[in-house]
């Protein structure tokens, strides 16, 4: 693997940490952005890394994807070029790897996870109104409280690589938290899959699906 035949998919949310992995790691792929709003609907999500993937030139051999099975978003598709794809179920498992062992969820029921470098981006509000769909006639309230009351903690992920002991974090953290009457505290995670992702080393944390595999829900937990 270099750097002249591999790019690398990216959710928007992990931006900031996959440029923040390439540079402890030293290599320089070029990082293309998928939508989080995407995620909304696997389905969207999986023609935006098809349309992505048909896009690139035949220069390029392998596709690292910075996200992970989301949904189903990689569900029964193939490729024409090598993918290789951390083997969690989603963004926040991804970020919550703190070593080398397979582990595809280790989010604790109950609890919602903030691991945004800024802030700013992390909602409960703005989470409510993009999962709306396909619940017409049922009240705002009432959506809110089925959404959000089987959650009784909000908690931090502490990557060592957002601020998030500052003032500012803390506070709009406990806004949220507030929000969904969720007691507030910390978890450990780190960048270390991502670093693994991009320098190739690529383990049992990792899918490596080469051309024409069709990857299924099996490969992600097997």
């Amino acid at each position: 693997m270099n750097d002249l035949d591999t790019v690398i998919f990216a959710c928007s949310s992990l931006e900031k940490y996959v440029m923040d992995a390439q540079k402890k790691m030293m290599t320089s792929s070029p990082v293309i952005l998928l939508d989080k709003a995407n995620h909304v609907e696997p389905p969207a999500m999986k023609k935006c890394i098809i349309a992505a993937e048909n896009d690139l030139p035949e220069t390029v051999e392998t596709v690292l994807v910075a996200m992970g099975f989301c949904g189903g978003a990689l569900d029964s598709v193939s490729f024409s070029r090598r993918f290789v794809i951390p083997r969690v179920d989603d963004c926040v498992s991804l970020m919550l790897q703190t070593n080398d062992t397979y582990n595809p969820n280790p989010k604790e029921a109950g609890h919602l996870y903030m691991m945004e470098q800024n802030p700013e981006d992390f909602s409960f509000a703005k989470m409510f109104q993009d999962n709306q769909t396909g619940y017409e006639g049922i009240s705002q309230e009432t959506l809110f409280h089925l959404y959000f009351d089987q959650y009784t903690h909000l908690d931090i992920v502490d990557t060592g690589l957002n601020d998030c002991y500052s003032e500012i974090y803390v506070e709009k953290a406990q806004e949220n938290a507030d929000l969904i009457h969720a007691a507030l505290d910390y978890v450990q995670g780190s960048n270390r899959m991502l670093e693994k992702l991009v320098s190739g080393q690529w383990d049992d944390q990792f899918l490596v699906a080469e051309a024409g595999h069709i990857i299924r829900h099996g490969d992600f937990f097997g």
